[in-house]
């Protein structure tokens, strides 16, 4: 008979909270420059000059068509190869803010390009300028129209930290992955890691889903 001890793996909580705490930093950083990077780069491919549009191109295609391990791996152990040497957290934090903004970046970029013509060459009549017509008019219902997508992203982003072990920064699954080494209990601290995601996860989309409305794009 199997005989499971989750005990074990629970009294190892201040690893386990370290983790959850190292994951939530890594989410809100890498969200909120993300988010204004993808929204910088939906900008720049829509109004930018040609060559803006080609490097912005390039870098979307790019990272959206390589696994982000991949990316990770060559910014931690690539980049120092040209003499930029990282720590596993700063690394793991440009990481997921460059693979937010390739991702973010088309989200948004969507949003925008429904933006009704009429709507544009309104606020244009009111004299207000290209970067306030983009930013109090443009911008505000694109984001709300796209929100669901951008926070499935983000929750996304936040899973795939997970891969950020790799490169020992000590995010939930690096946590996991150590205590499991300890004890042995591999079906029990993977189970219990499985359930932090899981809870993480869905108080992420309610958080953003509650705050979206209040304080990215209004009611």
């Amino acid at each position: 008979m199997i005989a499971l001890d989750f005990p074990a793996v629970l009294a190892e909580w201040p690893l386990l909270a370290k983790g959850v705490g190292v994951t939530l930093v890594l989410t809100a950083i890498s969200a909120s420059v993300g988010v204004a990077l993808g929204v910088s780069c939906a900008w720049a491919r829509l109004h930018g000059p040609a060559w803006l549009r080609a490097i912005v191109g390039a870098y979307v295609e790019l990272i959206r068509n390589t696994p982000f391990i991949v990316q990770l791996f060559f910014i931690f152990f690539g980049l120092p190869g040209i003499g930029l040497k990282l720590s596993p957290e700063v690394a793991s934090v440009l990481a997921m803010v460059v693979n937010l903004g390739a991702y973010s970046a088309e989200i948004v970029r969507a949003g925008i390009a429904t933006t009704p013509k009429g709507q544009i060459e309104a606020a244009q009549s009111l004299a207000l300028s290209e970067m306030q017509v983009f930013t109090r008019v443009v911008l505000p219902p694109a984001l709300k129209r796209v929100w669901p997508a951008l926070v499935s992203q983000i929750i996304i982003v936040m899973l795939g930290s997970a891969v950020c072990g790799q490169i020992s920064t000590p995010e939930l699954q690096y946590a996991v992955n150590l205590i499991q080494s300890r004890n042995f209990r591999a079906f029990e601290s993977y189970l219990i890691g499985t359930l932090i995601y899981l809870a993480l996860s869905m108080a992420l989309r309610r958080l953003l889903n509650w705050a979206g409305p209040r304080f990215i794009f209004g009611k």
